[in-house]
């Protein structure tokens, strides 16, 4: 006990305490952080196979724009480092592989099947890391808050997509496509990667959680029915105002020119 008395009075004692508690303090964080990362608790185990058959399957249709190791040529950027779930996003929606060099992909049908696009994703993570494939759980709408994912949507998506997702033009040419044919998986992914004009919107900046009551409200306002009975394409209100002021202003202008008739007649 003295040793350990004349050792606690020493003046390095206290440097020595924190210093200790703060290694502590990091070990947990990194374990706790560690074991609830949404990333690692959404990785699959991926066999060596299915990486081998991505490696074939990317020489076939993606390295002549992304080159033979995925670094990248001047009719396509690198691939390293951009994660299982940027892949899986712009193959499923049937943007990659690309048909024009250099232009913007729009939704199309997919050239590959899950499996493929699963294989040739599962391949370029191996490459360089970066976000996983989302697990189920993380997308499943099911007991997600709706009206919160409202708020959320709102305020950062509703600018570019429509407060439907019915999407919308963007500036030099660009467009934000519509959310109605998109599934849970590709819009958590969107959202995690930002493809094209989209931001990245990071665990960070939307917790999993809201991303999940988001997905709830863009798949809940699908089956909305439209008060008015017609959806005019869901832009807004915008539209609508103008399709009353076109029609009401045209119905003035039939009715004046039918009065003026009418008295000429007369």
């Amino acid at each position: 006990m003295s040793w350990i008395t004349a050792r606690r009075r020493h003046p390095a004692a206290g440097y020595a305490v924190v210093l200790l508690g703060l290694i502590a303090i990091g070990v947990v964080y990194a374990a706790v952080t560690t074991h609830g990362s949404p990333a690692s608790a959404a990785a699959p185990a991926v066999a060596g196979q299915d990486i081998a058959v991505g490696k074939h399957i990317f020489t076939d249709y993606c390295s002549s724009c992304h080159g033979g190791l995925a670094e990248g040529t001047a009719n396509g950027p690198s691939l390293i480092g951009v994660g299982a779930a940027a892949v899986d996003f712009q193959v499923s929606t049937g943007r990659m592989p690309a048909k024009e060099n250099g232009a913007e992909n729009p939704r199309k049908p997919p050239v590959l099947n899950m499996r493929e696009t699963h294989q040739v994703a599962a391949y370029i993570a191996s490459l360089g890391g970066g976000p996983a494939i989302p697990a189920p759980e993380q997308v499943t709408p099911v007991g997600a808050n709706a009206g919160l994912g409202q708020e959320l949507f709102i305020t950062d998506c509703a600018q570019c997509h429509n407060f439907t997702g019915a999407g919308g033009a963007l500036t030099e040419g660009k467009f934000a496509p519509a959310l109605t044919r998109s599934t849970p998986t590709q819009i958590y992914e969107a959202m995690l990667t930002g493809p094209e004009a989209m931001p990245v919107f990071d665990d960070t900046t939307i917790t999993p959680s809201q991303k999940r009551d988001i997905i709830a409200y863009v798949t809940q306002v699908r089956s909305v029915p439209n008060p008015g009975g017609f959806s005019l394409g869901r832009i807004g209100p915008v539209t609508e105002g103008l399709v009353v002021w076109f029609g009401g202003m045209g119905l003035l202008v039939f009715a004046a020119l039918w009065i003026t008739a009418r008295r000429r007649e007369s």
